[in-house]
């Protein structure tokens, strides 16, 4: 097993909840989130150039479109925003006290939108698919906190996070149904809780670790082959990015901390970490 502690800041910034880093190749940029502060931020590793967009309700994650613009997890549905900045929802199911969370893009263009309740309580979160044209399917009914959602990359398994289960659980995947939930990966007392995840190129599997200060890979076969270390407690997701997809984006948190270390909340990269995978846009 490698061990790696080495990191640079990409984006020094004090998000109270950074989540969702996603590569938008179409861009050249990085998209990544503030949940609880509501914001939806860019950057552009080969400019510097950054952006903040401040939105009107908690947002879970944003993916970019193939038609161009985004597709945004948020409290109160999936919408979209146009590449003239348009708003229009596409599936809207506001529910008192439960928020969006992580979602992820499956190979045939489909999002996969979580949701939680803000108390995190057992049961009141879920996962739905939701497809170009809005059709919503819930898919997991009986979720805590619905966190990483990746697939392999042949598109026949997918890789989840229900993050107090402790466990990166692994389904088949066809035709935008999932069955045969198994366990790949189950997360030793004291190592933090599972977050975030993305798949790479061999297939292995990056879970960023909530209080676990750290971003662990595994094979496809639940075996730990590398951890990176970090200095902030409150890991929450990651993701590969810049032209070749060989740097590892990781976002961090503030939320809770008594006295968080100065880069908690920034986004962090590592360079070289490995080799990711093409990211499928959003099919609308």
């Amino acid at each position: 097993m490698t061990r790696l502690s080495r990191y640079d800041v990409a984006v020094r910034a004090e998000a109270t909840l950074g989540e969702g880093p996603t590569w938008d190749a179409a861009g050249n940029r990085l998209l990544w989130i503030d949940i609880l502060g509501a914001r939806l931020h860019t950057y552009e590793p080969a400019t510097g150039r950054r952006t903040v967009r401040v939105l009107d309700q908690h947002i879970g994650a944003a993916k970019p479109r193939a038609n161009g613009g985004l597709v945004l997890n948020l409290r109160d549905g999936v919408a979209v925003l146009d590449p003239d900045g348009a708003f229009r929802w596409l599936h809207r199911e506001p529910v008192p006290g439960r928020r969006a969370n992580d979602a992820a893009v499956a190979p045939d263009g489909s999002l996969w939108a979580g949701t939680m309740r803000y108390d995190e309580a057992p049961g009141g979160g879920t996962l739905s698919r939701i497809t170009a044209d809005g059709t919503h399917t819930t898919v997991l009914a009986d979720v805590a906190v619905s966190n990483g959602t990746g697939w392999s990359p042949d598109g026949r398994l997918m890789y989840y996070v229900d993050s107090p289960t402790r466990r990166v659980d692994v389904f088949d995947h066809e035709d935008g149904r999932i069955t045969g939930r198994r366990t790949l990966v189950a997360i030793e007392d004291g190592a933090g809780f599972p977050d975030g995840l993305t798949v790479d190129a061999d297939g292995c599997v990056w879970v960023a670790l909530w209080d676990g200060a750290a971003v662990r890979r595994y094979t496809p076969q639940g075996e730990l082959d590398r951890v990176i270390t970090l200095p902030v407690p409150r890991v929450t997701a990651c993701a590969f990015g810049g032209p070749d997809l060989t740097d590892l984006y990781v976002t961090t948190a503030r939320v809770g901390l008594n006295s968080p270390h100065p880069v908690a909340g920034s986004l962090l990269v590592v360079p070289g970490a490995g080799k990711g995978l093409p990211q499928q846009p959003f099919a609308g």
